[in-house]
């Protein structure tokens, strides 16, 4: 097992954590085999079924857990069938439960629209409101929301269209052009709530951001916004805001898919705003908009109703 480590930690160059993960897997593989009383170098199919059903109720991991297990052990059968100390590999075909996909959080429309009108002045009080930088933070709450944009798109938006541009805005036509998932282009309207806000922002913009900088959202030094920034400053405007969940930039997005869905019901047109290649992705919406409506019928219809 420790030359199996070594194998992967240097011809797969895997980080410290990573190989923490193997080694336990890998020792939980031995203490299975010795508690079967099966030689792991003679190990067959029907017991490697066995040694995995054992793993699943003895231990209670998840399937997300399981599938890493039997992907380690996949890969140690792999490598000793390579150094020819094994005929076959009993793992080969033997899958983990699949994983139910949890449902994307979003926020309840008040809550978003609450969010988006709300004045950064309450987020510290002990420090003066700089303007400049809650006109910058307004305007990517409307962005992300209003236009459900990923925050790698939004990062690389410039201030005016160019040759080396990934995105921007035409404000004369009030529409969005991002570079998304895949090296795919799509453009998004940008609704006049979000105009009102980018206008605000590029009015005050040239105050913050170098005189070479492409970028639309700048930081304090006048260098292009990144998402770790994005993630912070909508952290802290969220929690000043009394939104019940922790927000980040894609329950932004998610949120903008759920509402437009729950309003239109067009589908086809969510994927193409969210920049979808697969209408299947996109029909993850589809469930959340029957919990809206669960939720309507438990409230209104009197059969429903708790006694």
């Amino acid at each position: 097992m420790s030359t199996y480590l070594d194998h992967v930690r240097v011809q797969r160059r895997l980080a410290p954590r990573s190989l923490v993960i193997y080694a336990d897997a890998l020792l939980r593989l031995q203490n299975l085999a010795a508690q079967s009383g099966v030689a792991l170098l003679t190990l067959r199919p029907h017991q490697a079924r066995r040694l995995a059903a054992k793993l699943h109720a003895d231990i209670e991991l998840g399937p997300r857990s399981m599938a890493l297990h039997l992907s380690v052990w996949r890969g140690l059968y792999r490598w000793l069938g390579a150094e020819r100390l094994v005929e076959l590999n009993p793992f080969d075909g033997l899958r983990a439960p699949k994983a139910a996909k949890p449902l994307p959080k979003a926020l309840a429309v008040d809550d978003a629209v609450q969010l988006a009108n709300f004045s950064g002045s309450a987020i510290d009080a002990d420090r003066p409101l700089d303007e400049r930088i809650e006109a910058r933070d307004r305007c990517v709450v409307e962005l992300l929301y209003g236009c459900g944009l990923r925050v790698s798109e939004l990062v690389g938006l410039d201030a005016q269209a160019g040759p080396a541009s990934q995105g921007w805005v035409d404000m004369a036509a009030a529409e969005a052009t991002v570079l998304g998932k895949g090296g795919k282009r799509r453009s998004v309207p940008v609704g006049a709530a979000a105009m009102a806000a980018l206008q605000q922002w590029l009015s005050l913009r040239g105050q913050l951001a170098r005189a070479d900088e492409s970028a639309l959202l700048v930081g304090q030094r006048g260098a292009r916004l990144g998402a770790v920034q994005i993630r912070a400053s909508l952290k802290a405007r969220a929690l000043a805001a009394g939104m019940p969940a922790h927000v980040h930039p894609h329950m932004l997005r998610h949120s903008f898919a759920s509402h437009i869905l729950q309003s239109s019901g067009d589908l086809r047109a969510v994927q193409e705003l969210l920049g979808h290649a697969h209408i299947t992705t996109t029909q993850i919406y589809t469930q959340l908009d029957f919990q809206h409506l669960a939720k309507i019928y438990d409230a209104a219809h009197p059969r429903a109703k708790k006694k």
